[in-house]
């Protein structure tokens, strides 16, 4: 080692100024190579990951897109079905009005003038007039036609009225007689080589269905005899005060007008049916046919050969709820839904053919690649400048570490070397480092001697807290273990509960969350025909639930065992518990009384859980009974009791809430309807067997998920003397 004036050669300052220039040249080669590295890596990684998530972005949109145009074809079904619907309401409505004039008429004809009127006229033609035209072999100057003509032709007035307020081409009304008597401006359609045509309204499909159903009434569909249009109508018949059929009434309901509204929503590859109560076809709004075998459009849907089509119009007609279903038509995949529409029972259809669905999604996933594209280059100039820039900050950083180097090598080797003697000294009996002036360098050594002495006194303080801690943590776990046992030896645990009694069968568990819990559970023979049973939940978790828990149970047995009713028995120990409820805690209790010799049993419910309910002949049900306050919440508080009769093989189970709240690791609750399907699913099991079911149910359900709530149950069987 050779000294020039303050440069020292050979010593540790120039081996770590040598250390340094080699650490240097390796670290910003290291660097260099995992930076080269880590940069083809990433560039890699983001070509896999865009193609990765190019493929998600996809599928998640097709899925959604998917779901959309599904959830927006059955509200579109839905609305159009509503708006279909209307003009059948419309209709019923106007037939039902000119009904009720026309029964009021016929109940008084004598309070009625007879009226003229006459047959259809050319010259009438786009006016509005009644006209009344006649079946064969009815005579038109027979005095009771005339004079029932004459009296319908009081309504004239009112049947002008509706046509032109509710926008409908024809309102009739048509007499046993042969008379059929309407109102429109249309006369050509009713008169043939200058002579009126003859027409009997009682041949007429709508007027046979009204008459045989006695009730307003839509027919399937047929050619209207005046204009030649096909329609539906819808009929009504009107009775006399004695029952007679006095007349019938109806109006047409032309499917081209509905057609056109039905049209006027329609989407590219959407197709449309209305289907008659019988199943028939009858409307098929789009220029293209609804996609179906030819044999179904003259038959009832319901029997068709296509599955999909046959359930569809089936279930719609019976009036459920069909949803979206995907499936294959005459010609490819539809989806297809089904409304039915209340006034008149029909059903309005939509198929919508799958390829036109997924068009949104493949136009968003072309615009995503364009995006990933552009990202990418983005990507690659950015990463090349981050290359330059990291290779004029490595050259930079070296310079500076081998200077730094020269300088600081002498102010780190002594006050080190200083350190490094103490701490070698230190022995068990003196393990704590303190500070000395030969550790006062005014920098981060400085610190670091500080740092070690306070670290090192703390170490030793901490030595002798962790010996006191660990004794009193061993004699709080002995307490606790304690606890759990006297706390366990508190509830019934002995299986079978009363070996010598056969009339009834119980058993309960309690499960504490924590070493302790807030639930309890109780049975106990008030006398040897009066059974008592109670479950109970306590706020709070832990040891001051515990405590509150077997206080309430202490007074709540004894005040049961002085004969209470169940109401009475809640009333008294809530007054108890609220007389001295400093930590204002409070308890839901189910609270029974069985008289064993009867079935019956005698409960009160404080706030607690609904009861589960197996009569013997049927499953496990639940029971939504009467609730109260809890107790411990108002004093004063008074408890509705109900009563039940129990007979031979009836189960009565109990809980507490940590059974449906049961949380597994996706944070989703066991919940009410899982627990009593593991009751059902052995149903004639003992009370014993029941409660295991449950158990390992909810185990299987959680997995290895943390409980916070105490799992506590409880079930009694009726077996009757």
């Amino acid at each position: 080692m050779k000294r020039i004036r303050n440069l020292v050669i050979g010593g540790i300052q120039n081996k770590i100024f040598n250390l340094i220039v080699f650490t240097v040249v390796l670290i910003s080669a290291v660097n260099i190579i995992v930076y080269l590295y880590h940069s083809h890596m990433l560039t890699q990684l983001a070509e896999e990951s865009n193609s990765a998530q190019q493929t998600a972005i996809a599928e998640i949109t097709d899925s959604v897109m998917d779901q959309v145009a599904v959830q927006t074809l059955a509200r579109s079904n839905k609305a159009e079905a509503l708006i279909v619907d209307d003009m059948f309401e419309a209709a019923q409505n106007r037939v039902g009005l000119l009904a009720d004039y026309a029964e009021k008429m016929f109940a008084n004809p004598e309070d009625y003038t007879p009226q003229p009127y006459a047959g259809p006229d050319l010259a009438l033609e786009g006016v509005w007039a009644a006209k009344v035209i006649y079946a064969d072999g009815v005579d038109p100057e027979d005095p009771a036609i005339r004079a029932r003509a004459g009296l319908v032709a009081n309504l004239s007035g009112i049947m002008e009225s509706i046509c032109k307020t509710s926008g409908t081409d024809t309102v009739y009304i048509a007499l046993p007689e042969g008379v059929h008597f309407s109102m429109s401006a249309i006369s050509s359609g009713w008169i043939e080589d200058g002579k009126v045509k003859s027409y009997d309204p009682r041949s007429r499909a709508w007027y046979k269905k009204a008459v045989e159903e006695g009730r307003t009434i839509f027919t399937n569909g047929e050619w209207d005899a005046a204009t030649g249009t096909y329609c539906t109508e819808c009929a009504a018949p009107v009775y006399g005060p004695d029952g007679s059929l006095m007349a019938v009434i109806g109006t047409d309901l032309f499917l081209d007008e509905m057609q056109a509204v039905m049209e006027s929503s329609l989407t590219e590859g959407e197709y449309q049916l209305l289907v008659n109560k019988d199943g028939g076809a009858v409307l098929e709004p789009q220029a293209e046919a609804f996609p179906m075998a030819e044999a179904d459009r003259g038959s009832d849907l319901r029997s068709s050969k296509n599955e999909l089509l046959s359930k569809v119009v089936g279930a719609a007609l019976n009036g459920e709820d069909v949803g979206v279903l995907l499936g294959e038509l005459e010609n490819g995949a539809y989806y297809i839904t089904a409304s039915a529409m209340e006034t008149s029972g029909w059903v309005l259809i939509s198929a919508y053919t799958q390829e036109n669905i997924g068009k949104p999604a493949a136009m968003l996933a072309d615009e995503n690649r364009r995006i990933q594209e552009e990202a990418a280059e983005v990507y690659q100039a950015k990463t090349d400048k981050s290359k330059q820039m990291a290779t004029v900050l490595s050259v930079l950083a070296a310079l500076l570490m081998l200077a730094g180097s020269l300088v600081l090598g002498k102010r780190i080797v002594d006050p080190l070397n200083n350190i490094t003697r103490r701490i070698a000294a230190l022995r068990e009996g003196d393990l704590e480092f303190k500070m000395e002036d030969a550790y006062r360098t005014g920098d981060e050594i400085e610190e670091l001697a500080e740092s070690f002495a306070t670290l090192s006194h703390k170490t030793v303080q901490y030595v002798d807290t962790v010996k006191k801690v660990t004794a009193e943590k061993e004699r709080i776990g002995t307490e606790l273990s304690l606890a759990t046992q006297i706390q366990g030896a508190m509830l019934p645990h002995i299986v079978p509960a009363f070996p010598d009694r056969t009339d009834f069968d119980i058993c309960g568990s309690m499960e504490p969350a924590k070493e302790v819990g807030g639930d309890f559970f109780d049975y106990f023979l008030i006398d040897e025909d009066h059974l008592g049973m109670v479950i109970a939940d306590v706020s709070g978790k832990g040891v001051p639930a515990a405590l509150f828990m077997m206080a309430s149970k202490i007074i709540l047995q004894s005040v049961a065992m002085l004969g209470n009713s169940p109401g009475e028995v809640l009333s008294k120990t809530n007054e108890a518990i609220c007389s001295n409820n400093e930590a204002e805690m409070f308890v839901t209790v189910w609270f029974g009384i069985l008289e064993l010799s009867s079935g019956r049993l005698k409960a009160a419910n404080a706030g607690h859980e609904y009861p589960v309910l197996k009569r013997p002949d049927g499953t496990f049900e639940k029971l939504k009974d009467k609730h109260g306050l809890v107790l411990g919440a108002i004093d004063g508080a008074r408890y509705k009791e109900y009563e039940l009769m129990l007979e031979k093989g009836t189960k009565l189970f109990q809980y507490t809430d940590g059974i449906p709240e049961a949380t597994n690791t996706d944070d989703e609750m066991f919940g009410m309807e899982r627990m009593i399907e593991a009751l059902n699913e052995g149903p004639d099991a003992t009370p014993e067997e029941l409660l295991v079911n449950v158990r390992e149910a909810v185990r299987e359900f959680v997995g290895d998920a943390q409980q916070f709530d105490d799992m506590t149950m409880l079930c009694v069987e009726y077996k009757g003397k």
